[in-house]
C-alpha cells in the first residue's frame, strides 16, 4: 500500500511539477514538443488536489506555490483562512525549512520524520528547477493503520481457510484409497496441490503470530545447543540433499570454545533454520556443499550458511525478505518452488529473538545469510565442550 501511495504521488509530480512551478512565477523550463491530448495544467492541479497525500511545492523564495486539501489538513491550516503564500506562515517549525535547504544544497530526495502538532509525519522533498522543492506529506499513523489492516486481512482468510482444506485433503485422501488407473494422475496432482496450499495457509498463519511478537520476547524460551539444532535442522532435510549429493560441513572459530548456547524459542529457531538449508539447497549445484560456520562474541552469535549457487541478483537483495517473493526461476537448478514466505518467516523469527537477518554473495561465490542472536547470558554447563574440530570443518 505505501509503495502504491508513493507511486500515485511521483506520477503526479511527475507530470505536474513542470506546470505548477510556472504558476506567475519569473521561471523558464526548456519546452519540448508535446501531444495534442496531454492533460490541462487545471486537470492536473485537480488530481494533485485528490490524491490521498499532502502535497506542497515552494520556489526558491519559499513561496508557496501550490498546496493541496490534503496538505492544508495535516498542517491544521484553518479552511476560513486565505492559502498562506510563504512558507514561514504554514508552520512554527523550522523543520521544513531545513529539509528544504537540505534538498537543495544536495540536489537530491530527502525522507524525514515529524512530530507536528501531536502528528507523526513522513515528508519526502524533492528538488526542482531554479530551487524550487515539491514536498509530500502523510500521516505515518494512517499507513501503519492500512498496513496492520492488511495483515488482519491475511490472517483472516487464511484461517477461514484452513477448514475447508482440511475437508479436502479428506476427501482427497479417500479419492486415493479408491483410486484406478484412469484417475491415479488426476487424485495425485489434486493432493499435492491441497498440501501445497495448506503448507502455504500455515504459513500465513505462522508468520501472522510472528507479527504479533515484539521484538525480544520470544513466546516460549530456553537454553539451545546450537550446534545440536543445526544438525537437527540438517537432518531433517537431508533425504532431499542426498538427491542431489549434496553435504554440509560446519567450522567453529577458536573463539567458541565455549558452548554455543541462546536462549529461545527451539522449535521456531529450527524452523528459521529448515527454511535457510532449505534455500541453500535450492540453489546448490548437484554434488556441492553447503558450508555452515559458528562466530560468537561476548554477547551474540552469528550462524553463517552459504551455498555454491548463482548468488543473489540485485532485485534478490532488495526484496528476499518480502513476503510471497520469489527469485527468478530461471536461477533455480531443480523445479522444487517454495511459497515464498520461507524468508519472511525467518527474518519474523530472529526478530522475536532480539536478533537480525541479512544476506549477500559471498566473496568465493555463492549466497550467504547471516544470523545474529544475543547469547544467553546464563552459559550451560561450562565444562562441557562441542566436540567438533575448529580448524578442520566437519561434515554434519
Amino acid at each position: 500500500m505505501l509503495l502504491t501511495l508513493l507511486w500515485i504521488g511521483l506520477l503526479g509530480l511527475t507530470f505536474g511539477i513542470g506546470f505548477l512551478l510556472g504558476l506567475g512565477g519569473p521561471w523558464r523550463f526548456r519546452q519540448r514538443p508535446s501531444p495534442r491530448h496531454d492533460p490541462s495544467r487545471e486537470q492536473l492541479l485537480s488530481w494533485l488536489d485528490q490524491t490521498p497525500m499532502g502535497w506542497l511545492i515552494v520556489d526558491g523564495k519559499d513561496r508557496v506555490r501550490f498546496i493541496n486539501a490534503k496538505a492544508e489538513r495535516l498542517l491544521q491550516i484553518p479552511a476560513s483562512e486565505s492559502t498562506p503564500h510563504v512558507l514561514g506562515e504554514l508552520a512554527e517549525s523550522k523543520t521544513l525549512r531545513e529539509l528544504i535547504e537540505t534538498v537543495r544544497d544536495h540536489q537530491q530526495p530527502q525522507r524525514i520524520e515529524w512530530d507536528y502538532a501531536n502528528q507523526d509525519l513522513e515528508i519526502f522533498a524533492f528538488s526542482g528547477q531554479l530551487d524550487s522543492v515539491a514536498i509530500l506529506l502523510q500521516s505515518r499513523r494512517s499507513l501503519e493503520a492500512q498496513l496492520d489492516q492488511q495483515e488482519r486481512w491475511v490472517s483472516d482468510v487464511a484461517h477461514e481457510l484452513k477448514t475447508p482444506l482440511t475437508a479436502l485433503l479428506l476427501v482427497g485422501d479417500s479419492l486415493a484409497a479408491n483410486v484406478t488407473n484412469h484417475n491415479a494422475v488426476l487424485v495425485e496432482r489434486l493432493l499435492k496441490e491441497l498440501r501445497r496450499m495448506q503448507d502455504l495457509v500455515g504459513d500465513l498463519l505462522e508468520l501472522s503470530r510472528l507479527e504479533n511478537v515484539l521484538p525480544g520476547q520470544v513466546m516460549s524460551a530456553e537454553s539451545i545447543n546450537i550446534a545440536s539444532l543445526l544438525s537437527e535442522a540438517w537432518q531433517g532435510i537431508k533425504p532431499l540433499a542426498d538427491d542431489k549429493r549434496v553435504t554440509v560441513q560446519m567450522s567453529i572459530d577458536e573463539q567458541a570454545a565455549l558452548p554455543l548456547f541462546v536462549l529461545g524459542d527451539r522449535q521456531r529457531l529450527h524452523r528459521a533454520l529448515l527454511n535457510l538449508f532449505d534455500n541453500a539447497l535450492r540453489y546448490s549445484p548437484e554434488a556441492g556443499t553447503i558450508t555452515v560456520d559458528l562466530h560468537s562474541t561476548a554477547e551474540w552469535m552469528r550462524i553463517g550458511i552459504r551455498d555454491q549457487g548463482p548468488g543473489l541478483s540485485e532485485q534478490d537483495l532488495e526484496h528476499m525478505f518480502e513476503r510471497f517473493y520469489r527469485g527468478d526461476a530461471s536461477r533455480f537448478r531443480q523445479q522444487r518452488c517454495g511459497s515464498g514466505l520461507g524468508l519472511a518467516i525467518v527474518q519474523q523469527i530472529i526478530l522475536t529473538h532480539g536478533g537480525w537477518v541479512f544476506g549477500d554473495n559471498a566473496s568465493n561465490g555463492g549466497a550467504r545469510f547471516e544470523l545474529r542472536l544475543p547469547l544467553n547470558p546464563a552459559q550451560e554447563s561450562s565444562n562441557q565442550k562441542v566436540m567438533m574440530s575448529r580448524r578442520d570443518p566437519g561434515v554434519i
